[in-house]
């Protein structure tokens, strides 16, 4: 599928996009910004994990972001501690959507927020007293917790608080495992570093911490880097279970401490968000031997061949039972195409969103006869990117950690039908008259995982774009 755009009027949009910024600023964006090229092997690999420029509003966050926000604070099970000022915790509170089964505020406390509430007097004086009292009274309030993470904020590392001596004491007085991470903002370039921060804080604090039950069956994984926004990893674990695989760990929807510390017995780890959660899979390959594949749950074309990637590690009892469950689902996923493809057929896609939806999503579009034109990614590395050019189609403008301007521009000159990003772009689309839909969180709507997710993901994108209200819009930014 190709909206007959050649590479080299996507380099010219480019260059044309471009040219309005100072000779060093355009020089330093064009190696961020590319157009994939099938006979130039390098023409995704645009350069990525640096510092945004300063003076540029970036839509990246920071490394509490990426520890607290994405990796820790979907287990549900702990009390997890913003350590610093409120703000932080505040804007963190409840943000991304982690579904969780439970009773709030006894069993389950994803949907609470617990902050130090640092004061300057804390700043002079330091908080570890605080903190350390702060983590006894709240044992005490909510005595059914099985563990407390302390998610440290910038002013934490500036005056060097010792958060691992708080650890370590308060973990051996309530008996539970208190774990210190070093997430402070001011880390790394965007919130990338605070997942590998929080990886490490579960390999050091967590695994090999308690004994691992011998039983077990050949059939043991673990879902690794699923967070269950409006309910993904319910509707993932549906399908594995189907298949007569045994889910012994959730990382991180709906997830628990045990879940963490037992992950070691799974026969085979199944990563979801690679960028979040290969760090914990590379150790565990290397410390237990467990391999680990990646899978893609987003759209039939993708979900089939993710299980039989999966099933193939496994014997033949496990593939032909794949093949009943495909089979099974097939009227369903063939009905929802059928219903939603002929209002979607040739629409034009733009996205620019974190961890692996720039790529992973593309062929749910696919399939449903959309195209994407230009993706990119707030805070990917190069592994991403390599993979990513895997997925796209010939001439698909590829972008690093954009500007508001480049992606505005972008959207105009490709005379984009849909916008995929977060919430501090969906705005600015709606105004311009151009349907978004929010791709962090999936807009208040999910599951958009596995057969019970791509019908919801159809409708969602055919009532975003086929809504009569855009007809009524009036934008200000046209003359």
């Amino acid at each position: 599928m190709s909206s007959g755009t050649t590479i080299e009027e996507k380099r010219k949009i480019v260059d044309e996009v471009l040219t309005v910024y100072p000779k060093k600023t355009r020089e330093e964006r064009a190696k961020h910004i590319g157009v994939s090229d099938p006979e130039d092997a390098g023409s995704c690999a645009v350069a990525n994990n640096v510092k945004s420029r300063p003076g540029v509003m970036t839509i990246r966050g920071c490394a509490y972001a990426g520890s607290k926000g994405v990796v820790w604070g979907p287990v549900k099970d702990v009390i997890h501690i913003s350590h610093g000022p409120v703000g932080c915790g505040q804007y963190s509170w409840w943000s991304r959507r982690n579904y969780y089964n439970g009773i709030l505020g006894v069993t389950s406390f994803v949907s609470m927020q617990f902050t130090s509430d640092f004061q300057e007097r804390d700043v002079v004086f330091g908080g570890d007293k605080k903190l350390a009292k702060m983590i006894q009274d709240l044992d005490r309030l909510f005595p059914l917790n099985k563990g407390i993470t302390i998610q440290s904020e910038c002013p934490i590392g500036l005056i060097g608080d010792d958060i691992e001596a708080v650890a370590r004491e308060t973990s051996a007085q309530i008996g539970k495992p208190v774990v210190p991470v070093r997430c402070e903002g001011f880390r790394g370039v965007s919130q990338s570093l605070g997942h590998h921060i929080a990886n490490d804080s579960i390999r050091d604090w967590v695994l090999g911490s308690r004994d691992i039950p011998d039983e077990g069956t050949p059939y043991d994984v673990a879902v690794i880097g699923d967070y269950n926004i409006g309910g993904d990893a319910w509707s993932t674990l549906k399908i594995f279970r189907e298949m007569g695989l045994r889910v012994v760990a959730l990382w991180s929807g709906d997830g628990t401490m045990q879940e963490l510390a037992h992950t070691p017995r799974a026969k085979l780890n199944l990563i979801h968000c690679y960028r979040s959660m290969n760090y914990i899979c590379r150790h565990m390959e290397e410390k237990y031997g467990i391999p680990w594949v990646e899978y893609n749950f987003f759209g039939p074309t993708k979900i089939k061949e993710s299980m039989r990637k999966i099933a193939s590690y496994f014997d033949d009892k496990i593939q032909e039972q794949t093949e009943k469950v495909i089979e099974a689902y097939e009227p369903m996923m063939q009905a929802t195409i059928e219903k939603y493809r002929p209002r979607l057929e040739g629409k034009k896609v733009m996205l620019l969103v974190g961890g692996l939806r720039p790529r992973h999503t593309i062929g749910a579009y696919e399939d449903l006869g959309m195209e994407v034109v230009a993706t990119g990614y707030e805070f990917a590395h190069e592994d991403d990117y390599e993979r990513t050019a895997r997925e796209v189609q010939e001439a698909t403008i590829i972008y690093d950690d954009p500007t508001a301007y480049e992606l505005e521009q972008f959207a105009s000159r490709l005379d984009i039908d849909l916008v995929g990003s977060g919430i501090k772009e969906k705005y600015v689309y709606h105004k311009m008259g151009l349907p978004f839909r929010q791709m962090h969180s999936w807009d208040y709507s999910g599951p958009y995982h596995g057969f019970d997710g791509f019908p919801v993901f159809a409708r969602d994108m055919d009532m975003a774009i086929n809504n009569p209200s855009w007809d009524l819009i009036q934008t200000p930014f046209e003359s």
